[in-house]
């Protein structure tokens, strides 16, 4: 098999060509509290970064029972990155200042780069361009296309989901996320956030690619969906998650206890989607 390209010049290769990253320059430097946080939940997120899922991709019908399981939690990665922007800035009208004036500027940069990244010529959100992907590696797009349509025409989420019809570990996943945004706590939704999404994602993602490469002849526009990620949140959106958690559990015991409890629940549920992903390929036979 060919080297791995060098990092400039990833995705190029399927030609799309390499967004650059967003502009916070400067990311303070790890605080005792972070520290902390990070000890307490580094056995379960050593576990998701050693999980055997990434070496159990190998042929196409493996990909494509992986797609369509973890599109539910690329979706619900923008509900729960929407749900921040709503209560770390102004969204409605007349507008008013946020307390929080470094998490404001960095959660607006996040949505930027998530829901409108460059790609080709033009823009897209992270999600639409997973969906490309799953249509290229021929993964049923079917569910998670429900699931939109049902809440685009009015129906209520937890009834929607029921109609979709995800694969039972992406419906409690999902369920999971949504559980986070109803306890009207920024600072557990942020660590949430941080520590099951941006902090993870690239270790966990880049021991995918460095598996998939292994085992199956890539489809272009999903690795260059994994690339992107490991780019983005370990160089920017990462740290930029760090500093929100900082600003928002402050001087607080409570708040970072209970920070430190949404971070353990959401590697949880990313252990427990995982492991069904996984039972469904093994079932599969291959």
């Amino acid at each position: 098999m060919a080297d791995d390209p060098p990092e400039s010049q990833r995705g190029q290769r399927f030609g799309y060509p390499r967004p650059g990253l967003l502009h916070t320059e400067h990311v303070p430097t790890q605080t005792e509290s972070i520290t902390r946080l990070l000890e307490i939940i580094a056995p379960a997120r050593q576990r998701l970064v050693d999980h055997p899922l990434y070496r159990e991709i190998r042929d196409i019908q493996h990909l494509r029972i992986f797609l369509q399981s973890h599109v539910f939690a690329v979706w619900d990665f923008m509900s729960l990155l929407k749900s921040l922007q709503a209560c770390l800035t102004c969204v409605v009208t007349p507008w008013l200042p946020s307390p929080y004036p470094k998490s404001r500027r960095l959660i607006n940069e996040i949505v930027l780069g998530e829901e409108s990244d460059k790609f080709g010529d033009g823009y897209i959100s992270h999600f639409e361009l997973y969906l490309q992907a799953m249509v290229e590696a021929g993964a049923d797009t079917s569910a998670i296309r429900t699931l939109v349509h049902e809440l685009k025409s009015g129906r209520a989420f937890p009834d929607a989901l029921s109609v979709a019809g995800p694969p039972a570990e992406a419906g409690e996943f999902v369920r999971t996320t949504f559980s986070f945004l109803q306890l009207d706590k920024p600072h557990v939704t942020v660590a949430a956030f941080t520590f099951g999404r941006e902090d993870l994602i690239p270790d966990m993602f880049h021991q995918m690619v460095k598996d998939l490469r292994q085992n199956l002849e890539m489809v272009g526009l999903f690795e260059y969906y994994l690339d992107r990620h490991v780019e983005v949140d370990a160089d920017s959106h990462g740290p930029m998650a760090l500093h929100m958690v900082e600003e928002l559990c402050g001087l607080d015991e409570r708040k970072w206890e209970e920070a430190g409890f949404g971070a353990v629940t959401a590697l949880q549920a990313r252990l427990v989607l995982w492991d069904g992903i996984l039972n469904r390929m093994r079932r599969l036979g291959h």
